[in-house]
């Protein structure tokens, strides 16, 4: 579990500096998921296999068996400013549920247009 882990901070780790280095509008740890999966993708073409190794594996499902725990910075910083939610609340909403239409619509779009024959 502890190689899995260091391998998934050090791809969010080079993921950060990258983002950070190119000033990239992209967050760290989506480039460091994308890092991740290259060498995944590696890994599968030098062995000839293209599946996730069973150690990632559990450390997956040990982080999602967690995954509540990650929301608690999240839910604290609601608390915190509950005030100015309170004071903008209609932009806010306004905000989220215009993201959320925008992309449900483009998620069909692009699911419409990947499987089309």
């Amino acid at each position: 579990m502890i190689p899995s882990l260091t391998t998934l901070l050090a791809c969010q780790l080079a993921g950060e500096a990258l983002g950070r280095a190119l000033r990239l509008p992209v967050p760290g740890p989506v480039l460091g998921m994308v890092l991740l999966f290259g060498l995944l993708l590696l890994r599968g073409r030098l062995r000839g296999r293209a599946e996730v190794p069973d150690e990632f594996g559990r450390t997956a499902d040990a982080l999602l068996g967690n995954l509540g725990l990650l929301f608690v910075p999240a839910g604290v910083g609601v608390v915190l400013y509950l005030p100015l939610l309170a004071r903008d609340w209609a932009p806010l909403s306004l905000a989220v549920v215009a993201g959320t239409l925008a992309t449900v619509a483009f998620t069909g779009r692009l699911a419409q247009w990947l499987l089309r024959p």
